[in-house]
């Protein structure tokens, strides 16, 4: 009872104290203060809501100002926040000018909000951070690569990132259908369109810098998928016992004797798995082997899966035999288990023996365990089926709704359904439970609406795999310490004057009643990441391609995605996907790459920062790039590139890949200079890939370059890789504002390698249309037949298809990029011939059109050394969509280039568009050239198309039309013979869909030049 008194008497000394010292004074005094500071930091970023005087208090010589938590959504800095000191304290009443002031927006001193890593003076906390981040090196992360030739001190070595694409293909209970969350606009839907940013550009840059990244969605593209288990007799399962034999664990493990389940199946409980001790010696080892029958030739993502057990070893050492070598993991068994545990992709070749993955006991230490369970190879296509719930379904409701949701009985006998669409497309609801899951965190609405299951279901999977961990030591779960957690969204919204919608950032402070994590740091933290991340995207995309791209506020809002995950996390809205200016940047891959490179700067300066360490960003890729052959010995050279964006992104040293035939590429070799010379065989079709390294990480591949040295050679030939444009399609908007899209039936873009978020065509172009529900959703509106495909672009890898057709022929070969044409560090005058693959080069201006015109097929440099080589007697072929269209009717045209077509490579521009079928026809000429073949118009997944073929005539004496489109017989071909030789081709020959037929064409060509020597 005195306990209870004291306790009153304290509260009230408080509160008479308070009453005392603390006045409240009239907040309209201040309003010229607010209005002060809109004014300033209205140029920051696009706010909407408007800063005013929340409220005032003196508080002896300390005076309060708390603004609306409008101000909170713009970045501080310590510039921004000494002039907002200083213009509060010039707008106040005079009385208290000469006060302590404190100026606080959402619960904050606004100087609170800079990030760190934008602060003089670091925080104090960081000391534990520091501490935390070392102690953290040394413990073995989930999966670490054991043949990995570099190091990323300074990158992302060690750290665990959970992140997402937005969305996915749902069942939709109340309309007994599977669909996208998103409406089908601008050729793509937002389901698939994030993933064309998370899983070609941002995981893989992630992962060169040293991070294992997590994900609740499927991430291979692979349509085929095989499952190989100890449970299920055939598929490929066996062991090998040396002195401590394989057992059965105590607990349920993998099976899948069911082709589809149902909500509450779990396949990770309807088997068993394997359990065997360690030993210390390769003699006393034992063996598990997943041998894998591969039917289709191409990569494949591996995952692994196992059981955690309270002796289960941080050493279990994992190799993935594919088609050119070995690659092993060490894989953190005391972590992760009962899930798939993702390896890496390799590329495995149809029908070809020993491509397996094996796990051994030789660990080093003969007192821990080993668990071996199923093994996953390839993405495949989704097996979770479903139907409305019985207990009736609930409404869609946004993900910061907290209104109480109603349900809907439908009174029908329904038969549960599968998507049929492929596994990546769908939702996370469904991966999370064909990963093992419970339902519990796959259905938090418990069946009741698939829709709010897939967006709180990502925050409940990143903590469970997190709980256990030192960044959520209470909570059970798979221990995996995940350092932050992403949400990749695009968002709505439309302007009809062509302006950018930009990109928002979202956080959450509190979660549950609270403002701190389960570690011990605030929430706060979410703020800083969603900080560093947009202020990252908006400067870099200023910076190259849109100086008046929006920064939208960051945005302390109660989102599921950024309010349930207990680490720092952040939900990105990009750009809005409903409005056509953001759209013609956002279907650009530059425009993609540039943007995840971004994301994967700010994530990596927030965890170095918070951490007290240094970083360096990994280097952009090489350029320059060329391979020459001098007697059995192939020299290759190559170019860095420095990063004007990035000082710390300079390469150090480099990594040359090798490919022999059709396999895959080996594990590479470190190169401390510019150039590499190596044997080659004789016979042997080699491809090689450069890639640049620092202590960041590593760069993204260069193109593929190959060469053979044939037995028996008839003469070297060069290949130029002309074709080195990725880009979004062609797009128009009318000065009136009434019309606008994207025009695939002129020039369908390029994407990089390939296409996963490409829907169809687009159909509506009038602006005024409205949107009335998503399958009506007017301006942008697009067909859906191309949605479930994978949809091939640029490869970078076309030497080595037409070097392949030549080496039948008895030729060696080499190959360069056209940089190195460019600058003269090549010599096409040391090759009797010179095959230029133009592929679908074209100027092209991204966006609006404000940058600068790049992938033009004949820049001064080409023009020069083509005029050289001719003039020295040398044959050419030259083929592409746009040899000519480029020169005679693009974005900039000159005479000179024009003469130069006419004059040396004699033929000049009849049409663009010039074939819709792609048949082609040998006609009478002087020249003996024959034969019919076709090739790719329409988007298919073996080769980009050529959709809008070039209509070229001769031009002056000796040039012939020696190929005709079937269709309408315009000529699609010429050959030209004098001092030098021409071929020149409309259209690309590796777009040829019979292999035959284009090595017919080629050898014709050959044959021609050849003639009369």
């Amino acid at each position: 009872m005195r306990k209870i008194f004291s306790l009153f008497l304290a509260i009230a000394f408080c509160i008479i104290s308070f009453s005392t010292h603390a006045q409240r004074l009239d907040s309209r005094l201040f309003t010229p203060a607010a209005d002060s500071l809109q004014s300033f930091f209205k140029n920051q970023a696009y706010v909407l809501g408007k800063i005013n005087v929340s409220r005032v208090v003196k508080s002896g010589n300390t005076l309060t100002i708390t603004f609306s938590s409008a101000l909170s959504e713009y970045p501080m800095r310590e510039e921004s926040v000494a002039k907002s000191y200083e213009i509060v304290r010039a707008s106040i009443p005079e009385q208290y000018r000469q006060m302590a002031l404190k100026i606080e927006s959402n619960r904050s001193q606004i100087e609170h909000l800079i990030p760190p890593s934008h602060r003089s003076s670091r925080r104090a906390e960081s000391k534990k951070d520091v501490r935390d981040h070392k102690k953290g090196l040394n413990e073995p992360p989930l999966v670490k690569k054991v043949s990995s030739i570099i190091e990323s001190p300074h990158g992302l070595e060690g750290k665990h990132i959970a992140l997402w694409q937005s969305h996915g293909f749902y069942y939709e209970q109340k309309l007994l259908r599977w669909e996208w969350q998103r409406a089908r606009i601008f050729q793509t839907v937002e389901d698939l369109y994030t993933q064309s940013y998370v899983l070609p550009f941002l995981v893989p840059m992630l992962e060169n810098a040293g991070a294992y990244v997590l994900m609740p969605r499927e991430r291979d593209t692979q349509l085929k998928e095989i499952i190989i288990d100890n449970d299920i007799p055939g598929s490929g399962y066996r062991e090998t016992n040396g002195s401590r034999r394989w057992n059965s664990t105590d607990s349920l493990g993998f099976n899948t004797p069911k082709e589809v389940y149902i909500s509450g199946e779990n396949p990770f409980r309807l088997g068993s798995a394997r359990l065997v001790r360690s030993v210390d010696s390769k003699e006393e080892e034992s063996k598990a082997i997943w041998s894998a029958h591969i039917e289709e030739s191409g990569e494949y993502a591996v995952y692994v899966s196992y059981q955690s057990l309270p002796k289960s070893t941080s050493a279990a050492k994992y190799t993935v035999s594919h088609s050119s070598g070995e690659t092993s993991f060490i894989v953190n068994q005391k972590m992760g288990g009962g899930t798939w545990i993702y390896l890496g992709t390799f590329y495995f070749s149809k029908d070809k023996e020993n491509q397996f993955v094996s796990l051994t006991n030789n660990t080093g230490n003969n007192k821990e365990y080993i668990t071996a369970d199923a093994v996953k190879i390839g993405g495949g296509f989704g097996n979770i089926a479903r139907k409305p719930s019985e207990e009736g379904s609930q409404l869609n409701v946004k993900s910061s709704s907290t209104e109480p949701l109603e349900k809907i009985k439908i009174d029908l006998e329904v038969e549960p359904i599968v998507s049929g669409y492929p596994r990546f497309t769908e939702g996370a609801r469904y991966w999370l439970q064909w990963a093992g899951f419970s339902d519990t965190i796959y259905s938090p609405n418990k069946n009741a609406n698939d829709y709010n299951d897939d967006y709180m279901s990502r925050g409940k999977w990143v903590n469970v795999i997190s709980g256990g961990s030192k960044v959520n030591p209470d909570e059970k779960g798979l221990k995996i310490p995940v350092d932050l957690s992403f949400a990749f969204h695009t968002d709505a919204g439309t302007t009809l004057n062509d302006s950018i919608i930009g990109t928002l950032g979202i956080y959450t402070r509190a979660s549950n009643g609270s403002d701190l994590l389960p570690d011990g740091r605030d929430r706060i933290e979410g703020r800083y990441l969603t900080d560093l991340i947009q202020t990252q995207i908006v400067e870099d995309i200023k910076t190259k391609y849109e100086p008046i791209w929006q920064r939208r506020g960051i945005w302390d809002r109660s989102y599921s995605e950024s309010r349930s995950p207990q680490v720092p996390s952040m939900l990105l809205e990009l750009l809005s996907h409903q409005n056509l200016a953001d759209m013609r940047y956002g279907l650009d891959p530059e425009f993609r790459f540039t943007v995840s490179r971004a994301i994967y700067k700010g994530m990596l300066k927030y965890l170095a920062t918070s951490q007290g360490r240094e970083y360096a960003v990994q280097p952009l890729p090489i350029k320059d790039f060329s391979v020459s052959l001098h007697s059995d010995v192939a020299l290759l050279r190559w170019k860095g590139v420095e990063d004007p964006l990035e000082i710390t992104a300079k390469p150090e040293k480099y990594i040359v890949y090798t490919r022999k035939g059709d396999n895959g590429f080996d594990s590479g070799r470190v190169v401390e200079g510019n150039s590499l010379a190596l044997d080659v065989e004789k016979g042997v079709l080699y491809s090689f890939k450069v890639t640049a390294v620092n202590g960041g990480g590593e760069s993204f591949p260069s193109e593929i370059l190959s060469l053979y040295n044939a037995k028996q050679s008839r003469g070297t030939l060069l290949i130029v890789n002309g074709f080195n444009r990725v880009s979004a399609p062609a797009s128009f908007a009318t000065p009136d504002t009434t019309m606008g899209g994207f025009m695939d039936w002129d020039d369908n873009g390029v994407p990089y390698k390939k296409d996963i978020s490409f829907i169809g065509s687009q159909y509506e172009f009038r602006r005024e249309i409205p949107w009335m529900d998503d399958d009506s959703p007017g301006f942008g509106a697009s067909y859906a037949d191309y949605e479930t495909r994978v949809i091939a672009g640029n490869t970078f890898d076309y030497p080595s298809l037409h070097g392949r057709l030549f080496a039948n022929q008895g030729y060696s070969f080499v190959s360069t990029s056209r940089e190195s044409v460019e600058t003269g560090s090549v010599d096409l005058k040391a090759y009797p011939i010179v095959d230029f693959i133009m592929g679908k080069q074209r100027q092209y201006r991204m966006g609006r059109g404000h940058g600068d015109v790049k992938f033009k097929v004949f820049t001064p440099g080409i023009i020069k050394a083509i005029e050289e080589f001719s003039k020295a007697g040398g044959n050419i072929l030259i083929s592409g969509s746009y040899i000519a269209t480029d020169v005679w009717d693009s974005i900039e045209t000159d005479d000179t280039t024009k003469n130069f077509v006419k004059n040396v490579l004699k033929y000049e521009w009849r049409t663009n568009k010039a074939s819709k079928t792609g048949y082609v026809k040998a006609v009478q000429s002087p020249y003996k050239f024959g034969g019919e073949f076709s090739f790719h118009t329409i988007p298919n997944e073996y080769s980009y198309t050529s959709e809008s073929p070039d209509g070229i005539e001769p031009s002056g004496e000796g040039a012939w039309t020696i190929f005709r489109y079937k269709e309408n017989n315009i000529s699609a071909g010429v050959a030209y013979k004098g001092s030098y030789k021409v071929v020149s081709l409309g259209f690309p020959v590796e777009t040829i869909k019979n292999k035959t037929e284009m090595e017919e064409l080629l050898k014709s060509v050959l044959l021609f030049f050849n003639e009369n020597k």
